[in-house]
């Protein structure tokens, strides 16, 4: 097959890994949150915001370019920080988040974000959108409704009569939390709202002058999508298409004026199409932004310049060859490096950039193409200066399928007979790609060579997304074991000497690998994964009231199920199969879990414990899905480690 072909030829060249022999990176550089989490560059290209992290505490830190003047230092504490984003020269956007329970309502938990923006010359900040603020406009307009100081989708920045104003998506209550959109001028600090929405509305964009031009609807329990465009002063419906899922996203404005940009699903794959305003009429898809995801914007004129798509690490593509050729030259500097565009002047000649590589290690670079030269605005992870190797490989699935995978090496070590940490990612719609991963390189640092593959399922393309409807704990795990019999097979890895490690998808493969693809794997760490798939079928229902969602209708197509009442979520549930388990387990789960429920862990571990089998819990005070805080990060890390340690000893 053309992946073993290429794999014998590739290894034929280099037997034994480059790099000499060293000690271990302490598992408190990666387990800890980076060091630089976030940078921002002003628009006109003179001031930079980094976000500092020791510990739990960040600060920002907002610092003159020309003269390396500290203009000011803002303390976001223990908050959960997303974003920060300049709404122009003198504001900063700052999002956090937190897990909660709206004030007034009973029910879930969810991960609510806030904003505030910071004001670097006068160093005072402000809440958007502030309830307190719009208070006298509700009682005006006799309104009885709760409005919350939360942001719930993106954020517009638009000059406006010279103005610098912010259009915000937020939410109301009316028996349910519901979308509103907000007017926020930063000049004044005058704050309004604008329009509200019903549960179907998703999205409002707002145009140069202030003014909505479209709003996005999907229907949850129809399915029905619909986009609405200003037509005789209203908002009047200009395309409707019923979509049980993979309905058309609203991604912004479209690269000429008077456009909207649409990604919508033809024959199997995404791609992008230009709505006219005018006309209100859909063009032709973009043939040169077929393979695009995420659009680039200009932030002046708030249209699409470019796009980024995924393969091994991202790439840019700009429609003007000026800025092409721009980004080219960058790319071109930094040689064989990953690197990702985080931000830039709105002139395009000052650009920062996070670059990953031997040569440069793993950090944020400010690229000043007029001057020709780039400055490293630091390490993200102080004490790291040298990732791990990280290769990319291919192979075929038992049923002939090719998954791209991406295996990290250890340092110093034969490729040969090496113990393996299987990391499937979470999602499952996500992909892995060759950038720096900081729970790879830490388990390979321990002297694991770790396998992270694209199993089906895996956004690698809407094809291969579509491959996996059906094969949760099915193929989508025989995927992840045939790369172990692989990398066996080449001699690179002991099939003695495998575990099985993942968080969210990756927890329940994890907890599958050991139950329902037995003899793999000597150990399995599952953190934040599903257990009992009934259960969380029940979970997401009771979220939307037991209505047709979404939701329940994406989780039915991976599972190949028709709800939680299908006897085949038996035949795929790890907890139906405790007896299946013959190796040690360790279980990993936040209190504060929105995603997953903390029950999921709970009850694999009560279960297990009861059948008397190897197991053990670690329960994170505190911390949510993403293991957002650094204690608890460390913590999952440390224990991870240990059971690695005690159970697959990488000696």
């Amino acid at each position: 097959m053309p992946g073993t072909v290429l794999w014998q030829a590739f290894f034929a060249l280099t037997i034994l890994f480059t790099a000499g022999i060293g000690h271990a990176i302490p598992l408190e550089v990666y387990g800890k949150l980076p060091s630089i989490e976030e940078v921002a560059l002003s628009p006109d290209g003179s001031r930079i915001a980094t976000v500092r992290t020791i510990e739990n505490k960040r600060v920002i830190a907002v610092s003159s370019l020309e003269d390396r003047k500290l203009l000011g230092l803002m303390q976001v504490g223990e908050e959960k920080l997303r974003r920060i984003e300049w709404a122009d020269n003198d504001h900063l956007m700052i999002r956090t988040s937190k897990t909660t329970v709206p004030s007034g309502m009973v029910g879930m938990e969810s991960e609510w974000q806030q904003l505030l923006v910071y004001d670097v010359i006068k160093h005072d900040s402000l809440l958007v959108p502030d309830t307190t603020k719009t208070r006298a406009l509700h009682a005006a307009l006799d309104t009885p409704y709760n409005f919350m100081n939360v942001v719930t989708g993106p954020v517009m920045v638009r000059r406006v009569d010279g103005h610098t104003v912010l259009f915000v998506h937020g939410a109301y209550v009316e028996r349910r939390v519901l979308p509103a959109l907000f007017r926020v001028d930063l000049d004044t600090g005058g704050q309004k709202l604008i329009q509200t929405g019903s549960a179907a509305t998703g999205q409002w964009l707002v145009d140069s002058t202030g003014q909505i031009v479209a709003e996005q609807d999907y229907d949850d329990e129809s399915g029905l999508w619909s986009l609405r465009t200003q037509h005789d002063g209203k908002l009047e419906i200009a395309a409707t298409r019923k979509e049980p899922i993979d309905y058309p996203r609203l991604l912004g404005f479209g690269p000429r004026p008077d456009t909207l940009l649409l990604q919508v699903i033809e024959n199997g794959e995404g791609v992008w199409q230009v709505f006219d305003l005018k006309e209100r009429t859909f063009g032709s898809p973009m043939e040169e932004a077929r393979a695009l995801g995420a659009p680039i914007v200009d932030p002046t004129t708030n249209r699409t310049i470019g796009g980024v798509y995924v393969e091994d690490d991202a790439r840019y593509v700009f429609f003007d060859p000026v800025l092409q050729n721009r980004w080219m030259s960058i790319l071109h500097a930094f040689g064989d490096s990953h690197v990702r565009f985080v931000a830039a002047s709105e002139d395009f000649k000052k650009i920062v950039v996070r670059v990953d590589g031997p040569q440069y290690g793993y950090r944020y670079e400010l690229v000043d193409l007029d001057a020709h030269k780039a400055d490293p605005v630091g390490d993200i992870y102080e004490g790291l200066t040298e990732p791990l190797e990280v290769r990319r490989v291919t192979y075929a699935a038992a049923d002939g399928l090719e998954i791209p995978a991406y295996l990290t090496l250890p340092r110093g070590r034969a490729l040969e007979k090496l113990p393996l940490v299987v990391l499937p990612h979470g999602g499952p719609a996500v992909r892995d790609t060759a950038d720096f991963d900081w729970w790879s390189q830490a388990l390979a640092d321990q002297g694991y060579a770790v396998l992270r593959p694209n199993y089906r399922g895996s956004t690698i393309s809407a094809r291969f997304l579509a491959a996996g409807f059906g094969e949760y704990g099915r193929k989508m795990q025989t995927d992840l074991s045939d790369g172990v019999r692989f990398l066996v097979k080449q001699g690179v890895v002991d099939p003695a000497r495998v575990c099985i490690v993942g968080a969210s998808y990756g927890g329940y493969a994890a907890l599958a690998g050991v139950t329902l693809d037995p003899g793999v794997y000597r150990c399995a760490v599952s953190v934040a994964g599903i257990s009992d798939l009934r259960r969380k079928l029940q979970w997401v229902n009771e979220k939307h009231w037991d209505s047709n969602n979404m939701e329940q209708r994406f989780w039915d197509r991976f599972l190949g199920v028709t709800g939680p009442d299908d006897p085949v979520l038996e035949q795929i549930s790890p907890i139906r199969h405790i007896d299946g388990v013959k190796v040690p387990v360790l279980l990993i789960h936040g209190r504060d879990d929105t995603v997953v429920p903390f029950e999921q862990s709970d009850d694999m571990y009560e279960a297990l414990r009861k059948a008397k089998k190897d197991v053990e819990f670690v329960e994170l005070k505190n911390e949510d899905h993403w293991l957002s805080r650094s204690e608890t990060r460390l913590q999952m890390l440390r224990a991870t480690v240990a059971f690695l340690r005690a159970h697959n000893p990488p000696d």
